[in-house]
């Protein structure tokens, strides 16, 4: 029951009480630079029958803010591929595990219908990734703490030696460390209700927008094959047309009328398909927002391992002290002397110390990582509630923009047929 006020808790803030609350403006990197990725391009390397294609895409930055002094350069261009956005989202998660990072866009393409290409290397799917890569450097820009970080401001900037400066960090080894340990289920004797609302909250967020999207796919797929279907409609009336003299005028703009409604669901469907990026955008930020958690309970998790291990020395410091045996001892019938035990006391007394300290820095760390945790997951869920807003009322704008040409198509050929002499 109690959990589920903590949820419902969280909840009402997604919606209503992040709408209305005010926030204060924190200085990013944003406010200081433009950052575009303007353009892509298929390349290849491999000599001979073996060849490996690749697409780069070209990032442009132009400081705005003369005073500014946070760049390599005034002005940049430079080309990077995908596989180092992936690199730098890697670094970042590392860097800052407390963080709900902008995600990737997909690296395949989802929910396809028969329109979508699902070739990586189509026009259509590599602008869309561009626009993807683009608003993925607008979200880090844009955030108050990892937008100053140096090596993303390279990733933007500098064009040699930026690969070199990132694995100088160590974070390969840090990330291949906390990966296997975020995928390792753990249960914990006391979770924090708090994250875990906020879990259980990523998880209905991704199955909503997967089965929004997943809906989405099929309705869209029934819309264009009847939009097609409408061009049959207008073959047959201007077939029709040739064999009638009175009727033959009418018949005929009546066949136009249903070939351009047939024609005209192609622009609209690839406006479409932006909107259902947006969806897929939030899809992948409740996979983040999951992984948020999912580092709250490891650490969790490792003070509630360190806070066991002081007890069960405590309590075998306690049977040293009183003179219990162990079960060798009780076996074999010898028992432990005086300095033996004074021995074993001290060392396990070094051990509770040690372990002691090791509950306090882990009690620290978790401290610091919920409340940094905290406070970027209540910038993320107000962020979302503003784009997914915009998203789906453009989505509604679009569907009745289509109803529209489909109810003027309609009257314009009521009105030739009643035209007819």
């Amino acid at each position: 029951m109690e959990d589920n006020k903590m949820k419902e808790g969280f909840l009402e803030k997604g919606n209503a009480n992040f709408e209305s609350r005010v926030y204060e403006k924190k200085d990013s990197l944003l406010d200081h630079m433009e950052i575009n990725v303007i353009e892509a391009e298929k390349r290849e390397n491999g000599a001979l029958n073996i060849r490996d294609f690749y697409t780069v895409y070209l990032i442009e930055t132009k400081v705005t803010d003369p005073e500014f002094n946070g760049a390599f350069s005034k002005i940049s261009a430079l080309w990077r591929r995908y596989s180092e956005f992936e690199l730098l989202r890697t670094y970042l998660e590392v860097t800052y595990p407390y963080v709900v990072l902008p995600p990737l866009p997909e690296k395949k393409v989802m929910y396809t219908w028969q329109k979508v290409a699902s070739d990586t290397f189509d026009p259509d799917f590599v602008d869309r990734r561009r626009a993807g890569l683009e608003n993925f450097l607008l979200r880090v820009a844009s955030h108050p703490v990892i937008s100053h970080d140096h090596l993303f401001i390279g990733f933007l900037q500098q064009e040699e030696g930026w690969r070199e400066s990132i694995k100088e960090t160590g974070y390969l080894q840090l990330a291949e460390s906390k990966l296997k340990a975020l995928s390792v289920s753990v249960r914990l004797k006391q979770p924090d209700k708090r994250f875990e609302a906020i879990k259980n909250y990523g998880n209905e967020l991704q199955s909503n927008l997967s089965n929004l999207l997943r809906v989405r796919a099929r309705m869209v797929e029934r819309l264009y094959g009847i939009h097609k279907l409408h061009a049959n409609y207008g073959r047959i009336f201007s077939e029709w047309s040739a064999k009638e003299k009175e009727m033959g005028d009418g018949l005929q703009k009546a066949g136009h009328y249903l070939d351009s409604y047939a024609a005209g669901i192609d622009i609209p469907l690839e406006e479409e398909e932006l909107f259902a990026d947006q969806l897929k955008e939030y899809l992948f930020f409740a996979g983040a927002l999951q992984s948020v958690c999912r580092r709250q309970e490891m650490l969790q998790y490792h003070l509630e391992r360190a806070e066991s291990a002081v007890a069960s020395r405590t309590t075998e410091k306690d049977n040293v002290q009183k003179g219990k045996t162990g079960l060798m001892t009780r076996l074999f019938g010898s028992a432990d002397t005086d300095e033996v035990r004074e021995l074993k006391v001290n060392l396990l007394d070094q051990r509770i110390q040690e372990g002691k300290s090791s509950i306090r820095n882990a009690q620290e760390e978790l401290n610091d990582f919920a409340a940094n945790a905290l406070i970027d997951i209540e910038r993320f869920q107000h962020q979302k509630v503003i784009d997914l807003r915009e998203t789906l009322a453009g989505y509604v704008v679009l569907q009745v923009k289509m109803c529209r040409k489909g109810l003027q198509t309609w009257t314009h050929i009521r009105d030739c047929l009643e035209a007819i002499p």
